[in-house]
């Protein structure tokens, strides 16, 4: 469902975009689809809307530079990372280039969406592919782990740099520079990053249980690989027509949705998302709560004062999220303190719980 609501996204966008240039190119009235932004703000925004818009659209970062820095980092990919990893060869990084910008779309738009990026599952979709396809003889579980790498670090830098020109946009900042200072930030963490980790792998004993950095998501990813390269046979019963059906699904529920707001049908406000409705199966039941707790204060707030609900939601909502991070620190120090909580539930199947009931009972 996540994969279907990104991809649907981006052919739409793609397909307006394409549709939208080739009508401004015909008049000859525009050199870009985005040079009139007066028109494209439109009317109906807010003052600071339509002034965050226009400074946001006035100093762009122009299509040619970020194509040829893509191919530029392509090309250095495809030279290098054959060398560091063998089990790659370079066509394997081209095809993981070539993809990338769809899945890195997709990943922007659910981050965007949900303020969560799901960068991790598309990096298991690489180690599926890549694992498959170069095959267990030919090194697939480290070409698998490798890939997922790369294509996690295109994923999430395009998640992370979306939500700093979000940040930009909000704030009235140049776009330009905020893609500056995530170039900056980049080239900073290439050197801290494996500076860090060089420490670590030097001072402790990575992955040993007895350290006290067991690395446990590294097993996981190993045996991720592992499944991988043995290909779908290895998969649970059913798995992947699951897979494949709610693919499908999520496409349905897109374009019922897109169909409402062509046609204007009131039904529309009540078509759910595809990928609001995927993140709980892949996160959790809490973060359900919190999306539908936030959900309900912000529709009685608009139904009681829209006008302050339509300026000040977004602060407060980042007020939330930001108190939801913070507290792990002191969630952290009161496990450290073996602090027990008051009161606490769990949800059982019903044979438990029946189990559960007879044992209290007795």
């Amino acid at each position: 469902m996540i994969l279907g609501d990104g991809l649907f996204h981006f052919l739409v966008v793609f397909f307006r975009s394409s549709y939208d240039m080739y009508n401004k190119r015909q008049r000859k009235d525009a050199t870009t689809p985005f040079a009139d932004a007066a028109a494209l703000v439109g009317p109906c925004l807010s003052f600071d809307d339509r002034r965050r818009s226009n400074v946001f659209l006035k100093d762009q970062i122009p299509t040619t530079v970020a194509i040829a820095g893509y191919v530029l980092f392509a090309v250095i990919s495809v030279i290098t990372v054959p060398f560091i990893f063998p089990q790659l060869k370079f066509y394997h990084i081209i095809v993981a280039y070539i993809i990338a910008p769809v899945l890195a779309f997709c990943n922007s738009y659910g981050c965007g969406l949900t303020d969560w990026s799901l960068a991790s599952s598309y990096g298991k979709l690489a180690i599926f592919i890549f694992g498959a396809w170069i095959g267990m003889n030919n090194g697939g579980v480290l070409a698998g782990l490798a890939s997922c790498g790369v294509m996690m670090s295109i994923v999430s830098t395009a998640s992370d740099l979306m939500q700093d020109l979000k940040t930009g946009y909000l704030t009235l900042s140049s776009p330009r520079s905020m893609f500056v200072s995530q170039v900056i930030g980049t080239a900073m963490g290439c050197v801290i990053a494996p500076s860090v980790f060089w420490i670590f792998y030097s001072a402790f004993d990575l992955g040993s249980e007895t350290s006290g950095y067991p690395a446990p998501y590294a097993k996981v990813y190993r045996g991720i690989a592992i499944l991988g390269v043995e290909g779908l046979s290895a998969l649970p019963k059913n798995c992947l027509n699951f897979c494949a059906v709610f693919f499908f699904v999520s496409f349905a529920i897109n374009g019922l949705k897109e169909v409402a707001k062509y046609k204007n049908w009131k039904i529309y406000n009540y078509i759910p998302s595809a990928m609001g409705m995927a993140i709980p199966f892949y996160l959790g039941s809490y973060f359900t709560i919190d999306m539908c707790v936030g959900s309900l204060i912000l529709y009685l707030w608009e139904r009681a004062d829209k006008r302050h609900a339509t300026v000040f939601a977004p602060a407060v909502a980042s007020g939330l999220i930001c108190g939801d991070g913070i507290w792990s620190l002191p969630a952290s120090l009161l496990s450290l303190a073996k602090v027990q909580p008051p009161i606490c539930m769990k949800f059982l199947s019903r044979a438990d719980n029946d189990k559960v009931d007879a044992f209290l009972s007795g």
